[in-house]
């Protein structure tokens, strides 16, 4: 019995740290990966009242699927601080828009925020001049013909140099 329990080693102060470091780093490691990924993949989404955000979120789905039934094509370019936009219908006839305005902004903050005015180039056609910074921006241009609301989103990546 005694080579027994001599065999057996003993659970000393020593072991109990090992436990507690190992167990506390793998919650310090997991917690560090997921703020990580929250921080590299978050998508930038900001509204200023999620409450009545989340009230007109159905009429703004309705909106978005009367739009898209309309078959409205549109092309949105940017190079060299201009951009570009064109908006045809589905027979490829253009798109006169009123009261046509454009947001350029940074998807996570509104540091960098503008309003743009687009200038009718020629029917369908709108251009304006501005100069961004490399990186991700939000693009948000609205207008309406007659009745009928117009609205388009788009994320836009500015390379360096570009």
């Amino acid at each position: 019995m005694n080579q027994r329990a001599q065999s057996q080693r003993e659970f000393t102060g020593r072991h109990m740290l090992a436990i507690m470091l190992a167990f506390f780093g793998v919650i310090v490691a997991v917690n560090l990966t997921m703020a990580w990924f929250a921080g590299n993949s978050w998508t930038g989404l900001v509204v200023k009242n999620s409450y009545v955000a989340s009230q007109q979120y159905n009429d703004k789905l309705r909106a978005a699927e009367v739009q898209r039934q309309r078959g409205w094509q549109t092309r949105l370019s940017y190079q060299d601080g201009s951009f570009s936009f064109r908006l045809a219908d589905r027979a490829g006839d253009p798109v006169v828009l009123d009261g046509l305005a454009m947001s350029v902004g940074r998807p996570a903050t509104e540091v960098q925020d503008h309003r743009v005015a687009l200038q009718k180039k020629a029917a369908g056609h709108y251009t304006a001049q501005l100069r961004l910074a490399p990186g991700l921006w939000g693009v948000v241009i609205t207008g309406a013909r007659g009745d009928q609301p117009f609205r388009y989103e788009r994320r836009l990546t500015v390379r360096a140099g570009g």
